[in-house]
């Protein structure tokens, strides 16, 4: 697939981009590998003056930045901006944290002293999506960089030119050249690049398919790897909880980025007593939003991210309407130019549906009246995902009690999931494994190793 900017609002062309041959890619790659043997050896200081700089050029050049992520892939523009606020959030997390995070560790031992030291590993390979395309790179980028890594990119396709300007500010930011390295490249290449020796580790966010190729990839040259993959999050409704708040938080945990996110919450699990109201105000709040361009201000509603993506939920959505299941709202794509499906919700899905187990991404919802609280978390485990979920109730312990039965990465009690600097992202079964951010994202891709020595 070529590197193109087309605008989902229009489907409008709007620039195209040359791919690297492999001789470039295999080039790039040295020149990462050769940088790696300078920058391992700088200082915590140094790296950490570089991306406080990211970070700061991040929040002067947020509108534009945000306006590129809203014309290649159709967020809406107030999301895009916080995309950006996030991006440099996360940014100065690690710039201000790495030095104590990757501390050497003292560990106690008879009769000897012994420690545990962080290393860098070397050129890593990163693979990563549309959906944010920022918050996704800097997620991957900046914990590797200030490790002591150095850090190639594919990025999607769909959004070439917001590839072109995170490289850009990297550079513009003081970043030796080789550190970051944007390619433009097929998808085939990726494999020459893990495999290649001066390649330690890949990190790959994605479909499930796309991250059981870079596992098996990853495995077979031995090489380490991080893997977030698809979601198919529960959001479990308890007979004790606040309605009100339920549904406020069910439009905002299914809407978001117009449901193109991993964590949005995507089967919603109702005890009985309450699943006839929720439908109803659910159905009322999808209803009352606005469906529109995504940089109009007032818009609620954007476009999926291409033209593609949209034909292929709207077969996924019409597959399960053959198969039985019931249309509350929506169910197919409205009469107007662009990449748009109506805002959707689907209950009587059974198991035996195809879409029953899979990951619906855009405005699609579907709702589960389940009996009792043992019944929604049998239900909410009934998948081979295991990204994020929620569960809402008045009982906090209770919420816990639930949350640690469900099998999944993350859990959220009465909100949906969502993503900050210094909290751990991942997931667990066809969700993937490693983990993202927080301490525990800066450790993936270093050497834990062991210095012992003994009192001459």
């Amino acid at each position: 697939m070529p590197y193109q900017t087309v605008n989902p609002a229009t489907n409008e062309t709007l620039e195209t981009f040359d791919s690297l041959s492999r001789q470039e890619t295999l080039d790039a790659v040295e020149k990462a590998h050769e940088a790696f043997q300078s920058w391992r050896n700088t200082t915590f200081d140094e790296r950490k003056k570089i991306l406080l700089k990211f970070a700061e050029g991040l929040r002067e050049q947020k509108e534009n930045f945000a306006r590129l992520i809203t014309l290649e892939m159709g967020k809406r523009l107030p999301e895009a901006r916080d995309e950006i606020d996030f991006c440099a959030e996360i940014t100065e997390f690690y710039a201000n944290g790495a030095e104590e995070f990757l501390a050497d560790q003292p560990m106690e031992v008879d009769d000897a002293n012994a420690y545990i030291q962080y290393a860098p590993v070397g050129v890593l390979m990163g693979v990563m999506p549309w959906n944010f395309p920022f918050y996704q790179v800097v997620r991957y980028a900046t914990p590797n960089i200030m490790a002591g890594n150095t850090a190639l990119l594919k990025h999607s396709s769909i959004v070439p030119q917001c590839a072109m300007a995170i490289g850009k500010l990297f550079s513009n930011s003081g970043l030796p050249d080789g550190v970051f390295t944007n390619l433009f490249i097929p998808s085939e290449f990726v494999e020459a690049i893990i495999s290649d020796e001066r390649v330690q580790g890949a990190s790959l966010t994605g479909s499930e398919k796309a991250g059981a190729s870079v596992a098996a990839l990853a495995g077979k040259n031995i090489k380490r790897s991080v893997l977030e993959l698809g979601g198919n999050d529960p959001f479990i409704v308890l007979d004790d909880a606040d309605l009100d708040h339920v549904v406020d938080m069910a439009i905002k945990g299914r809407m978001v980025n117009t449901g193109q996110s991993c964590v949005a919450a995507k089967r919603f699990i109702v005890v009985e007593s309450l699943a006839d109201e929720f439908k109803e105000r659910f159905k009322e709040g999808l209803e009352e939003m606005k469906m529109g361009d995504p940089m109009d201000e007032d818009t609620d509603v954007g476009p999926l991210s291409s033209e593609e993506a949209a034909r292929g939920l709207n077969e996924q959505v019409q597959g399960t309407i053959n198969a039985g299941a019931t249309v509350l709202l929506g169910g197919d794509r409205p009469d107007r130019d662009g990449a748009y499906f109506n805002p959707t919700i689907l209950t009587d899905i059974t198991p035996d549906m195809p879409t029953f187990d899979e990951e619906l991404f855009g405005p699609v919802a579907s709702i589960y009246a389940v009996k009792d609280e043992d019944e929604a978390i049998e239900f909410a485990n009934h998948s081979s995902y295991g990204l994020g979920g929620s569960v809402y109730t008045g009982d906090i312990e209770r919420g816990r009690r639930v949350a640690e039965q469900v099998d999944t990465g993350m859990m959220f009690i009465n909100e949906p999931t969502n993503s900050q600097a210094d909290l751990p992202f991942g997931g667990t079964k066809r969700s993937g494994y490693g983990r993202e951010l927080s301490e525990l994202g800066i450790k993936e891709f270093v050497n834990k190793k062991l210095i012992h020595y003994k009192a001459s």
